[in-house]
């Protein structure tokens, strides 16, 4: 099992303007080693359309071929960055166009400012008397909040705004214990309510971005007045940027003590396998729906779970609030019917806790339920949210 601790680092000012250039070495980097392999694509599709391919296959490019002229390439802004750094830069590339081909978008050229990480995958970076020691940047003071268990596998320096954070990917060599099951819960998110729980529970979604909204517009609006490219836009830019980093932390705090409390009372915790992309084409409904932040909980509730040796599951979300979970009987509801009356078996109840048994029953039944551990949330979006699991 993996895990990711966050810790926060304080540069100082030489430091920063190195990491910074750090940055926009590893931005151009991707740029160049994206455009080879959008060239070459571009290429062969070409030659397919002309049936000309010189030894009766297409030619591609891979991270080994990229690696390989790496060293030859090197300008001398790259010989001042870890070679690690670099080749690690090269697999983000790699990982990217493989997820093309999966049939994920074409990836995006990294602008300005749009490329603010930066990955020692072996070595290079050492905690040593309190302190984090990075190649060719020095030493640099970090706040270790908590021990590190495991075998840190990676590190990773991430810019947030004016804010450093130093990312430990861990290996733990621990087994866990699989906990038996005793006690479980069916959740229905949705935005009345943010959970409601089999049991009649309900927690009331915390709206951070509907909060601040106001305060966010006044600072958008004296952005739009600043001069282009002036330093006055600048650091307008950087206040609403601190705006929007407030709302992301205490959406994430809330979501972390969310999670935990969820995994520390129940042993099996059902949720539905929501389609957050397709929902929130609704423009009326998207906003609310980012700012509940469903993905974000329901994965860090799975992450939380397989380290304790619980179990969190999914279910198909279909029909969850138009089904009868005491006979099974189906009909239409609009969303505006709060209270569901079954037609059939006469049961009346709270729409969303009648859906949270439905959840639960199609989970236990083992007929729709995955484990989200293994299928239902990957091992892949766990990695992509390892940046979430801060102190926690």
């Amino acid at each position: 099992m993996k895990k990711a601790y966050v810790f926060s680092i304080y540069p100082t000012k030489n430091q920063e303007v190195t990491m910074v250039k750090t940055l926009n070495t590893c931005r151009h980097l991707y740029n160049d080693a994206l455009a080879e392999r959008k060239r070459r694509i571009e290429l062969n599709r070409l030659r397919q359309t002309l049936q000309v391919f010189p030894w009766g296959k297409p030619e591609w490019i891979y991270y080994e071929d990229q690696a390989n002229t790496l060293a030859a390439c090197k300008d001398s802004f790259q010989k001042e960055v870890h070679s690690q750094i670099l080749q690690n830069v090269l697999k983000r590339v790699n990982k990217s166009i493989d997820n093309f081909f999966r049939g994920s978008g074409f990836p995006r050229f990294k602008g300005m400012n749009r490329y603010d990480s930066f990955t020692y995958p072996q070595s290079g970076a050492t905690i040593e008397s309190g302190k984090l020691n990075l190649s060719k940047i020095g030493t640099i003071r970090i706040i270790l909040h908590r021990n590190i268990k495991g075998n840190i596998k990676t590190c990773t320096i991430k810019r947030d705004v004016d804010r450093w954070y130093a990312i430990f990917t861990v290996e733990m060599n621990k087994a866990v214990e699989k906990v038996p099951v005793v006690t479980m819960v069916g959740i229905d998110v949705g935005l009345t309510d943010l959970l409601t729980l089999n049991t009649g529970e309900m927690v009331k979604p915390p709206k951070f971005l509907r909060q601040s909204e106001n305060k966010l517009a006044k600072e958008q609006r004296r952005l739009a007045k600043k001069k282009l490219r002036s330093n006055n836009r600048k650091k307008q830019k950087l206040t609403v940027a601190k705006i929007h980093q407030k709302i992301r932390n205490q959406r994430k705090d809330f979501a972390h003590k969310t999670a935990r409390t969820l995994v520390t009372r129940f042993d099996l915790i059902a949720f539905e396998n929501l389609q957050i992309k397709n929902m929130v084409q609704n423009h009326h409904l998207a906003k609310s729906i980012m700012d509940a932040g469903w993905y974000q909980l329901q994965t860090l509730t799975a992450s939380k779970a397989e380290e304790a040796g619980k179990q969190v599951k999914l279910c198909i979300a279909a029909g969850t609030s138009q089904t009868c979970h005491v006979c099974g009987n189906k009909q239409k509801m609009t969303l505006r019917d709060r209270v569901f009356r079954c037609n059939q078996c006469g049961n009346v109840e709270n729409r969303d806790t009648n859906a949270a048994n439905v959840v639960l029953d199609r989970c236990t039944a083992g007929t729709a339920g995955i484990e989200a551990c293994k299928s239902g949330l990957s091992i892949d979006m766990m990695k992509q949210e390892a940046t979430l699991l801060v102190g926690w």
